[in-house]
């Protein structure tokens, strides 16, 4: 196999991507690929290694070379899955890598919202505490979590994850039933539609992919059936959330607050309603909650092992 990694640098520089070279012929890596280089570098490769760079049925149409795709990431929305499966290009992607650190992220920002921790550190940053009339500042209310209830929107690994340290913070899970899916039970957690599970929730974390399905999930409508105090985490992908909707919601006070890793454009060249700053406890981190050293080398390993199952001739873990 033949292979060319068109943005290896999105993995960064401290991971080895030996286990990847291992079951390659030959692995060629640019650290990035604009959308117009795209087809002059893939050209006389029969293998693509991609994080985000769209491949679509007009790359495939001029590649007829091409017949494998390992996407470096959980995510698919950059690949044209319909066209890639005419054109007989089998796509793999990593999944199971990040638990550990998105749901440490994830609780991060539960945590430093429910504390209101940023707030109290730039009141002291400020010298609002050293002028203060007693030992402390209360100026911010703080959320206790225990007995609080986590809603979650996608109860796969990532979902379970969180649940799992959430409950070791003594606090009770709802998870919302998916479009179609029967309310019922998933691990002793009720398991009921999310516009049943909104009103109940005090804090509420998105762990589903982007489709046509999703995107949008949570929009004006939603919001106001979610707690004044609420607090809304979005760990997954952007495009889950009206943004405009959400900012609006926090300058009002109908929502608590909300940690945000990921937006709608990203980077956000063309600026975002999230970026203002004059939005209320609002943390917004620049989609890093992946990206742990042992996480990114953790997607070394299972591209490498999918890569050696699709030279064996094993394509039961295709997409």
């Amino acid at each position: 196999m033949k292979a060319v990694f068109l943005d290896a640098a999105t993995l960064g520089d401290d991971v080895d991507l030996a286990p990847i070279g291992q079951q390659l012929d030959e692995l060629v890596l640019h650290r990035q690929t604009a959308a117009d280089q795209v087809n002059e570098r893939i050209g006389g490769f029969d293998t693509v290694l991609t994080n985000k760079v769209v491949l679509t049925g007009e790359h495939f149409r001029a590649n007829p070379q091409l017949r494998r795709i390992a996407v470096v990431a959980t995510g698919l929305n950059n690949i044209d899955l319909e066209s890639a499966r005419a054109a007989g290009i089998s796509v793999i992607n990593a999944t199971g890598y990040g638990r550990p650190s998105v749901a440490q992220h994830t609780m991060a920002l539960m945590l430093a919202l429910a504390t209101r921790l940023l707030d109290y550190h730039r009141d002291v940053q400020a010298g609002r505490w050293a002028k203060s009339p007693q030992f402390c500042l209360m100026d911010h209310p703080i959320m206790e979590l225990e007995g609080r209830t986590l809603g979650i929107v996608g109860y796969g690994d990532l979902g379970q994850g969180v649940a799992e340290r959430a409950r070791a913070f003594g606090m009770n899970i709802l998870v919302a039933a998916r479009q179609g899916q029967a309310a019922g039970e998933v691990d002793g957690h009720p398991r009921i539609p999310l516009e049943e599970l909104l009103p109940r929730v005090d804090v509420l974390s998105l762990h589903c992919l982007l489709s046509d399905q999703t995107r949008g999930l949570i929009g004006t409508g939603e919001l106001a059936l979610m707690k004044p105090e609420a607090l809304l985490l979005n760990t997954s992908r952007g495009g889950l959330v009206d943004e405009a909707a959400l900012a609006d919601a926090l300058r009002a006070g109908r929502l608590g607050g909300a940690g945000f890793d990921v937006l709608t454009e990203e980077p956000p060249v063309s600026g975002n309603p999230l970026l203002a700053g004059d939005i209320p406890n609002l943390i917004v981190t620049p989609h890093c909650a992946w990206a742990s050293r042992e996480a990114r080398q953790r997607i070394v390993q299972l591209i490498g092992d999918g890569l050696r199952r699709l030279r064996a001739g094993d394509l039961t873990h295709i997409r």
